[in-house]
């Protein structure tokens, strides 16, 4: 091994000696080349990474000691029945469905103006401490308003029923109405 090495670099003077490139001009280039690239490898290694948005959501998720889906969730399919038809130029278009949740968007005149989801909450039970203060109802069950876009209703003390405004001109006004047209007593036979 020593001897190839000894071999290369005699090699290398050589064909420089040919080319009639000066020998210190290359090595120092040589020098220079490694020396840049070692700085940029301990540079770039050193360097703290920034969180990406995937971790971020990782630790929030693990934070809330969120549980995965429970066996006895219904299947998100069996949510679209209860969703209410759309009528008055307003169409209704299913995005998820998924074990425990159903969501779909209501449209009018093509622009999203709010989403309209049904959850189990045996996925999410700390979901169900909001509506033990309520004193709001909409069609008999027990409303609460979520931020300023969001409203819920929470049926046979399992299903929670969201519209969220994705429209300012979508008020919580609609967002009642469009409660109230959801099957809720369909729902709530549901078990």
């Amino acid at each position: 091994m020593y001897f190839t090495t000894i071999r290369k670099a005699i090699g290398i003077c050589l064909f420089i000696d040919k080319l009639g490139i000066d020998p210190k001009m290359i090595s120092l280039r040589k020098l220079l080349f490694s020396l840049l690239l070692s700085m940029a490898l301990l540079i770039t290694s050193c360097a703290q990474q920034a969180p990406s948005r995937f971790d971020q959501a990782q630790q929030e998720s693990t934070a809330r000691n969120s549980s995965a889906v429970v066996k006895e969730s219904e299947a998100g399919s069996s949510f679209n029945r209860f969703f209410p038809t759309p009528s008055n130029g307003y169409e209704r278009v299913y995005t998820q469905e998924k074990k425990g949740f159903a969501e779909a968007k209501l449209k009018k005149d093509g622009k999203e103006v709010a989403v309209m989801a049904i959850s189990d909450t045996l996925n999410n039970p700390s979901a169900l401490a909001k509506f033990k203060s309520s004193t709001a109802k909409i069609a008999g069950y027990p409303a609460v308003t979520q931020g300023s876009n969001g409203t819920a209703v929470l049926v046979a003390d399992r299903f929670q029923v969201k519209v969220l405004s994705r429209d300012p001109a979508f008020t919580e006004s609609d967002r009642q109405t469009w409660l109230s047209k959801f099957d809720l007593r369909g729902l709530s036979q549901l078990q």
